[in-house]
C-alpha cells in the first residue's frame, strides 16, 4: 500500500493573520511530523480526522477540530479519503485559544463560514465582509467548547491493550466483563477505570468508536445494512439511530452531502 506525502505550506510567516487551506486528501496520504510558528485549527467537513500532536492521538468527526497552537509537532494520516480544513492564526490570534492541543467542538456558524470559505476558495480574507466573517470565526473559536480528545486514550498498558484491540474490530460485541477477564482485574474495576482513565464508560468510548468507524465505511461501497453488521449492531436500524444521534444526519444523508460538497 503506497502512501503520498502531502505538501505542508512553506512559508515562513502567514500572508495574513487569519489564512485557510482547503484539500481533499484520498486515502493512505499523510503529513510527516513537523511544527510552525503560528497556530492551526484541523477540521474535516467530511471522514474523520486521524493526528498525532505532541504525542498524543486525535481522531476527530466532522463536529469537533483540533487545535494545535505555535511550535507544537503534529502530524496527519488519512485512512479514507478527507474533505480537509484548515484555519491558520498568527501568535497574536492564538492568545485567546488553548495553549495546549485539544479537540473543539465546531459550532454551525463556524461550519457555515468555512464552507463558504472553501465554496468561494478565500484564502487571505480581503473583502470587508470576508474579514468580518473571519473576525467571527475566530470569535467563535475562542467561545467553543473545549474536549481533551472525541476518542481519549488510555496511558495504563492493560487498558491501551483493550482499546487497541477495539479499534482492531470496532464490531465485537465482547462484553466489559470479556475484556476484565483479558487482562485480569474484575468487570467493576475496569468499568471504573475507563471513567477515570478516558472520562467515559466502556460503552460510550465503542459508540464513538464505532461512529468514527462508520464515517470511513461510508467512504466505501457498502451499503448501510452492511456497515450496520459489520460495526456490530444486528439491525440496520439501531445503527441509523446512533448515527442520527451523533452526526445529526442519517449515514444516507451523510454519504449524500459529502458527494455533492467534494470539492473538485
Amino acid at each position: 500500500m503506497n502512501s503520498k506525502h502531502i505538501d505542508l505550506l512553506d512559508f515562513s510567516e502567514l500572508p495574513s493573520a487569519v489564512y485557510f487551506r482547503y484539500a481533499d486528501f484520498n486515502a493512505h496520504e499523510f503529513a510527516a511530523p513537523h511544527r510552525h510558528p503560528w497556530g492551526t485549527l484541523e477540521y474535516a467537513a467530511h471522514g474523520v480526522l486521524h493526528m498525532d500532536v505532541g504525542g498524543s492521538r486525535f481522531m476527530s468527526p466532522p463536529q469537533y477540530a483540533v487545535w494545535v497552537p505555535p511550535q507544537v509537532e503534529h502530524s496527519f494520516y488519512s485512512h479514507q479519503p478527507v474533505n480537509y480544513r484548515a484555519v491558520c492564526l498568527d501568535r497574536q490570534v492564538c492568545a485567546g485559544l488553548p495553549a495546549q492541543a485539544c479537540t473543539l467542538a465546531i459550532s454551525d456558524i463556524l461550519k457555515a463560514i468555512l464552507k463558504d470559505f472553501a465554496a468561494r476558495d478565500v484564502k487571505i480574507p480581503e473583502q470587508e465582509s470576508d474579514r468580518r466573517l473571519a473576525q467571527v470565526l475566530v470569535d467563535q473559536l475562542q467561545q467553543a467548547p473545549v474536549h481533551e480528545c472525541y476518542l481519549p486514550y488510555a496511558s495504563s498498558p492493560g487498558l491501551l491493550a483493550i482499546l487497541d484491540a477495539l479499534q482492531a474490530e470496532p464490531g465485537s460485541n465482547q462484553p466489559l466483563a470479556h475484556w476484565a477477564a483479558q487482562v485480569h482485574v474484575s468487570e467493576r474495576t475496569l468499568a471504573r477505570q475507563f471513567v477515570r482513565e478516558l472520562g467515559m464508560s466502556f460503552g460510550e468510548w465503542r459508540q464513538r468508536l464505532r461512529y468514527l468507524a462508520a464515517i470511513e465505511l461510508l467512504e466505501t461501497a457498502r451499503s448501510v445494512q452492511e456497515i450496520a453488521f459489520d460495526l456490530g449492531y444486528s439491525s440496520g436500524s439501531a445503527f441509523i439511530a446512533m448515527f442520527a444521534r451523533q452526526a445529526g444526519c442519517t449515514p444516507e444523508q451523510y454519504r449524500r452531502s459529502h458527494l455533492e460538497g467534494r470539492k473538485v
